[in-house]
């Protein structure tokens, strides 16, 4: 996206500048965490993203925006984009942070996680979580006295979809009107992706093999959320289900952390799902490919698609450290 264009561009549509009211000055991310996509409004992500695209014009300009600021990494399962992105984030914006892993801990067996909450927040001004338990994040929100991000739960990875909608954003100029047509398991990526559709009016449409789609209950609250934004939810069991009209094929892994008991099954189930050339060509002539990495290259995606020129599977990557970044300077500069 080119940087003259920056200031003119919003979620809604290409060249359409908000509208200015007197009221009182909006602040965006005004909750304490980010613990889900639902903590948050069009309004926050229209915010990180104006940040984002100031950060990409100009970097030097944010080399001390969390100068004295540390943050704790706490990862009870494994990760590279997400724990490097935010690490790096942090020592570019001249802060630093803290990595923790779980032995180094044991977080709610060696001691109380309202304990680890309580003395954590006296040490860091905010806290990565990435855990198999979304409780975890939940328990420790409600104590510490400091921002806690979700680094990726069994629920949510609202940092991941972030940054992803930011990746369409900078693609299109706008995510109102732009489709999304996701293949694969209805995971915790998925989850946050259907909320961040229904929040900023994007239409997504959901392509899943038999007993694999997402819970009613989830479907229920994004139901509401795209009546008022004005976003498409629809939900297939057809791979070739709406690409004739999707600007955008987004697919994950077939088999989550924690599901390798399932693998022979959900390797069967999803076969008929797999991002392919026959679905691409299927899509508009320039749709983007997207995965949120790890891949498993010759599963859920082939080598061909990933590498070839529909796929901005790196970019997607990169863009984590860059939305990574503004999300702290808002998140940790909220009480300067």
């Amino acid at each position: 996206m080119s940087a003259k264009n920056t200031k003119s561009k919003t979620i809604a549509s290409k060249g359409k500048k908000k509208a200015s009211s007197g009221s009182k000055k909006f602040v965006p991310f005004a909750t304490k965490d980010l613990l889900t996509m639902k903590a948050i409004g069009l309004k926050d992500i229209e915010a990180l993203f104006a940040l984002a695209d100031q950060i990409r014009k100009s970097p030097k300009k944010f080399m001390h925006s969390l100068e004295g600021k540390t943050i704790g990494l706490l990862f009870q399962k494994p990760s590279t984009r997400t724990r490097v992105s935010f690490e790096v984030a942090m020592a570019q914006a001249g802060g630093q942070a803290v990595y923790l892993g779980d032995k180094d801990i044991l977080m709610g067996q060696r001691e109380p996680i309202k304990d680890v909450a309580r003395t954590l927040s006296g040490y860091f001004d905010g806290v990565v979580i990435r855990t198999f338990d979304h409780a975890v994040l939940e328990e420790f929100g409600q104590v510490s006295t400091i921002p806690v991000i979700n680094g990726l739960s069994d629920s949510e990875h609202p940092c991941q979809i972030l940054s992803d909608l930011y990746t369409i954003y900078a693609k299109y100029g706008k995510l109102k009107d732009i489709m999304v047509t996701y293949i694969g398991d209805s995971n915790n990526v998925l989850k946050s992706l259907m909320y961040g559709a229904a929040i900023t009016g994007m239409s997504l449409s959901i392509v899943t093999p038999r007993g694999y789609e997402p819970s009613e209950e989830d479907l229920k609250e994004i139901k509401v959320l795209a009546k008022d934004s004005g976003a498409k939810l629809s939900l297939s069991n057809n791979p070739f289900a709406s690409l004739k009209n999707t600007h955008v094929i987004y697919t994950d892994v077939w088999v989550s952390m924690g599901q390798e008991r399932q693998r022979e099954q959900r390797v069967r189930d999803f076969q008929p799902f797999q991002v392919n050339q026959t679905i691409v060509s299927k899509a508009l002539p320039d749709a983007l490919v997207m995965h949120c990495l790890p891949a498993h290259r010759g599963e859920e995606i082939t080598n061909e698609v990933i590498e070839g020129p529909h796929s901005i599977v790196f970019e997607q990557a990169a863009n984590r450290l860059l939305v990574q970044k503004a999300l702290l300077t808002l998140l940790l500069n909220k009480n300067n």
